[in-house]
């Protein structure tokens, strides 16, 4: 059992060493600042299932250290809520596929809805239809998956979630996020109390 672990273990620690560097990392973030910091909009983080529920932690982490971000459920979208897109707003959806409907459907929605909004894409396939249709996209790498089928969403949402830790951690160096800012959004449990600490 051991071995196992160990096995599953380094091929998700390989998927992270092989999620491919470039110079796109630097634009987001300037995308970022100038958006939400200079222009005061906002970080629309979007994605179905497990895509979907590593979008809303980067959006609670990017709340929570400074860049202002809020979840939109893409099929909530089609039903009213795309009316939290806003003027100046930054766009980040996440796709394995690439061109999963209702992210496809999303970003034409959201679009049309906010012709000149900036929009970022993470993805595992470079050939898909939304990297035609974003701004800036973001490989994965596309590793293979650890699931024994190889269909569970286990290595890409591992490499999905460190490239939002990426854009979270440089971003908090950009803008000098410090521990006194987070105590200000972080009140309560353990983080709340040890950030309030000299």
């Amino acid at each position: 059992m051991k071995t196992r672990i160990k096995e599953i273990i380094n091929k998700e620690i390989d998927a992270l060493r092989n999620i491919p560097l470039s110079n796109k990392y630097e634009h987001v973030i300037e995308h970022i600042y100038k958006n939400i910091h200079l222009k005061k909009g906002k970080i629309v983080t979007s994605g179905m299932g497990k895509a979907g529920q590593i979008a809303l932690n980067i959006a609670t982490t990017f709340s929570s250290t400074g860049s202002p971000a809020v979840f939109l459920h893409p099929s909530d979208a089609q039903h009213g809520d795309l009316g939290v897109i806003q003027e100046n707003d930054v766009l980040i959806i996440i796709s394995n596929s690439g061109k999963t409907r209702e992210i496809t459907e999303l970003l034409y929605l959201a679009k049309r809805f906010q012709k000149n909004i900036k929009t970022i894409l993470i993805t595992g396939n470079l050939d898909a239809p939304l990297t035609k249709e974003t701004d800036i996209t973001l490989y994965t790498g596309n590793p293979k998956e650890v699931c024994l089928l190889g269909l569970s969403p286990t290595t890409s949402t591992t490499t999905m979630t460190v490239i939002g830790d990426i854009l979270i951690v440089l971003m908090m160096e950009k803008i000098n996020f410090t521990k006194k800012e987070y105590a200000m959004r972080h009140h309560g449990g353990y983080l709340g109390e040890k950030s309030r600490k000299n």
